[in-house]
This record gives C-alpha cells, sequence and structure tokens, in this order.
C-alpha cells in the first residue's frame, strides 16, 4: 500500500509543480529554468541526505546505470518537457506523459523481465482510459495559461521524448535502489550529476543557453518551487515506487497528473 501511495503522491505533486513551473518556465526559457532548479534542488537534497545518513546506503557499484540515469533521465528528459510545456501548456503536456506508463511497461518487461498481471494490466488500461477522458471533456473552455503557442506535431514530439527519456531514467535506478540505497539519497545523487553537467554546458556562449530575461528574487522564488515539488518530493516518491513495485503499474500511478491538473483549468 506504501509504494501506491508513493506512486499517487508523486502524480499530485508533478501536477502542483508542472501548474506553477509554466510561467517561469516561459520567462527564463528550456535550459536556463531547468539549470537553475537542479542547482538549488540539488543543493537541498544533498545536504538533508547528509543529515540523515543516506549517503553509506548509496551503492556505487551500479554507477553506470547512476549516469545513465542522470544523463538521459533528468537532462534530455527535463529539456524536452520544459520545452513541451513552454508550448503546449500543463494539461496538455500533463496528457503526453501520461505515455510513460505503456513506455515504461514495456522498457521494464524487455529489460527487467517485469511482466504485470492480467488484472494488473485492466487496472491500468481503465486508470489511463479515465486520466483521458477527464483531459480531454473535463471542460470545455481552456484557459490563457493552457494555450499552445508551438505546432501539435513539435509538442507531441518532445512529451513523448521526455516521457521516454524519463521513464528509462527512473528504470535505470531500480536495480541500485533494490540493492538498498536509499530513495532521498538516489534522487540527491541524479539532481547532483545533472546540475554539474548543465551548469558546465552553461559556460558555452550561445544565446539558447542564457535566460530570456533578468533573474530577479521573484522569479528564481518562482523557479524552485515548482522544482523542488517535482525533483525532491515527486521522483523521490516515485523512485521509492519503482524500486517496491512493479515499474510498469508504479509508471501508471504516477502517471495521473493529467487528472489532477484538470481542477486549474476547469
Amino acid at each position: 500500500m506504501s509504494c501506491v501511495l508513493a506512486a499517487l503522491g508523486a502524480s499530485l505533486g508533478w501536477a502542483t509543480g508542472i501548474v506553477l513551473a509554466q510561467w517561469p518556465a516561459r520567462q527564463l526559457g528550456a535550459f536556463e529554468f531547468t539549470r537553475t532548479q537542479l542547482i538549488a534542488c540539488s543543493a537541498i537534497l544533498t545536504i538533508a541526505s547528509g543529515g540523515l545518513g543516506y549517503w553509506s546506503s548509496v551503492r556505487w557499484e551500479f554507477w553506470p546505470s547512476i549516469v545513465a540515469s542522470i544523463a538521459i533521465g533528468i537532462i534530455l528528459g527535463n529539456l524536452a518537457m520544459i520545452e513541451c510545456l513552454r508550448k503546449g501548456g500543463p494539461r496538455r503536456t500533463e496528457l503526453i506523459l501520461s505515455l510513460k506508463a505503456p513506455i515504461v511497461g514495456v522498457m521494464a518487461y524487455f529489460w527487467l523481465g517485469e511482466a504485470a498481471s492480467g488484472d494488473d494490466l485492466v487496472g491500468a488500461t481503465a486508470t489511463l482510459s479515465g486520466a483521458s477522458l477527464a483531459v480531454f471533456f473535463g471542460s470545455n473552455k481552456q484557459s490563457e495559461s493552457d494555450a499552445a503557442i508551438g505546432s501539435l506535431t513539435t509538442i507531441l514530439l518532445l512529451g513523448v521524448a521526455a516521457t521516454a527519456f524519463q521513464g528509462f531514467g527512473f528504470l535505470a535506478m531500480k536495480p541500485a535502489m533494490q540493492a538498498g540505497t536509499e530513495p532521498l539519497a538516489a534522487s540527491a545523487i541524479r539532481l547532483l550529476g545533472a546540475a554539474v553537467d548543465v551548469s558546465v554546458v552553461a559556460l558555452w556562449p550561445a544565446a539558447a543557453v542564457k535566460p530570456h530575461t533578468a533573474v530577479t528574487p521573484y522569479l528564481l522564488g518562482r523557479t524552485i518551487l515548482p522544482g523542488f515539488i517535482g525533483y525532491g518530493i515527486s521522483s523521490t516518491l516515485l523512485l521509492y515506487a519503482f524500486a517496491t513495485f512493479d515499474a510498469g503499474i508504479a509508471a501508471v500511478l504516477g502517471s495521473l497528473s493529467p487528472v489532477f491538473c484538470c481542477p486549474f483549468f476547469g
């Protein structure tokens, strides 16, 4: 039951975070928004893991999987997600991200040999169908913040890429988690590695990696808050669910953000 509640909590956290993230993401641009969140949240989780004594639980022999999780799951996954959010709006982005469940299920089957039972598959299908119906037909009006500013094809491609990358990132951490690595420490490692990587890339003198506007204290706070909710809380909860439950079903329960987003646009 705890893993089910953890996955549902991750969905609620991401729904809240993605609604809060759209305005600062459009102000800063995808790269600077991601970089700011990663640096701030990695610092918070690193200190928290040290204070709780979780660093000793890390199984460093799984470092190749950890590196892959950082590079693909966090850096590529979140850059694609933020760009999808900027162009497609929160509700549309969350609906596409709900595809994480079948994608993760397929990867888990071929990679880890996990196969969900027939009852689990029926429940997962019903859950995802309900989420889709809630998003498509839950309201006849569209809020200004949920309007698309890019082509639907581009939004779809960005969302699917983000979904696949993030799903891979969570799956890559499962062996280390099952070996005893604490979820909070795992999240801290992933964020710290990603923060270092994007900070190095930020040294590149190109407009694509520069802020779109001046960073004010208010904008900084609005950027860090959804990052902590998403990276710090939701990712840790879903890592726990992935480690202790069937990955495909955990992904389904962790993909209900579209339903939780509906009240914000209803």
